[in-house]
């Protein structure tokens, strides 16, 4: 029977192999995937009451969801983001995974472009194959800065998009607004969309501040931008998140959203809108406890000494580290990792980092006790390994 090549180019998920080799090792402490610790805040069990108490929630709703959500929403992108939603769209999402492929499936065609600094956050890269389309990847700096001549010179006649995603997944770089500014007028000016993932906006350190290029006057035509309520509020398995886009946009994307999923499931709409009542305000304690973990890692690296790099970053809820005189491949490394130090990480080659061997390390989906003997178990094993 006739197979997809284009499913044949896609990578296989890096997560559930991870997972299965932690299975198979009881005790396995996970630094791997990319979730919190902390469940939704208790406000949204008021709103999920409303849910039960309305005849017309249990039948399919609005594709692009319900108005009560992005009322809130509406609000809190003014409130936060600075974001002028004048000619833009609001489109409820079953997460922002979930919109970046739907937007991938309505702006392009098959054999076109998109560009994504690397290393990149891997379901992207999958999504535009998946989408047929081809990813072109541009290394970012030795910081992981966005080098924004690099990505210009990227640019071709099939291009469609620019990706960025600050904080980044997987660095937890934050991308400055500087940076982000001259991306979004690169985009512009070349007729492309600036697609821009804020799934982590909430999570920085060392005082650094989170930048919403959609924020930019004259930016509604050409920009796209991802949220998740899946970290800040802890709704990883409620699926929501949401897209705002320009609003010629609106009718492809309703044409996507409507074939594949109808809609984002009504309940969790409910629970999200109840999450929204709550605020950021809700993680801002628990960012502050992985700010003491974070710490604590990047000490317990530094006895490393030069045998690991990690990437010094300001956002987000990872370690994203090289090592550069390893002699093997860094899914065996994870491997060893987990099999004779019983810890978890993601293999750096699933984010397009094949350079050197490394890995990403996720301090957010433990509690700090656990984190903390999760890092002392990985700096153990790399010790003795590297």
């Amino acid at each position: 029977m006739h197979l997809s090549q284009r499913m044949a180019r896609v990578q296989q998920p890096i997560i559930p192999v991870i997972g299965d080799w932690i299975r198979a090792n009881p005790d396995t402490i996970s630094l791997g995937q990319g979730i919190v610790h902390y469940s939704p805040p208790p406000s949204i069990s008021g709103t999920i009451a409303r849910f039960w108490d309305d005849p017309s929630a249990h039948q399919y709703g609005p594709v692009e969801g319900l108005d009560p959500l992005r009322d809130a929403i509406a609000e809190k992108l003014e409130a936060e983001n600075r974001m002028s939603l004048g000619h833009r769209a609001i489109a409820v999402t079953a997460g922002s995974n979930m919109g970046f492929l739907n937007m991938l499936l309505a702006i392009t065609d098959p054999g076109d472009e998109i560009i994504l600094p690397k290393p990149f956050y891997f379901n992207q890269e999958m999504a535009i194959r998946i989408a047929d389309c081809v990813p072109v990847t541009v290394p970012t700096d030795v910081n992981g800065a966005l080098d924004v001549e690099a990505l210009s010179h990227s640019i071709s006649t099939r291009t469609r998009a620019i990706v960025t995603v600050s904080p980044n997944n997987p660095t937890g770089v934050v991308y400055s607004e500087r940076s982000l500014r001259a991306v979004n007028a690169l985009c512009k000016a070349n007729e492309i969309y600036h697609i821009s993932d804020e799934a982590y906006e909430y999570f920085l350190y060392d005082g650094d501040k989170h930048f919403s290029p959609a924020s930019i006057e004259g930016s509604e035509g050409h920009t796209i931008s991802l949220y998740s309520l899946s970290k800040a509020y802890g709704f990883a398995s409620w699926r929501i998140g949401y897209a705002v886009i320009p609003e010629e946009l609106f009718g492809s994307l309703r044409k996507v959203q409507d074939t594949n999923v109808i809609c984002a499931t009504a309940i969790s709409q409910y629970a999200a809108l109840g999450a929204l009542e709550a605020g950021p305000a809700y993680c801002e304690p628990f960012v502050a406890e992985m700010a003491n973990v974070r710490q604590q890692g990047l000490e317990a690296f530094d006895t490393l000494n030069n045998r690991v790099r990690p990437l010094l970053s300001t956002g987000a809820f990872y370690f994203f580290v090289e090592i550069p005189d390893y002699s093997g491949d860094d899914l065996t490394l994870a491997r060893q990792l987990i099999e004779k130090f019983g810890v978890a990480v993601i293999p750096s080659s699933a984010f397009g980092a094949g350079e050197h061997c490394g890995f990403r390390a996720s301090y957010g989906a433990l509690k700090t006790d656990s984190a903390i003997e999760g890092l002392e178990r990985l700096i153990s094993g790399l010790s003795q390994l590297t």
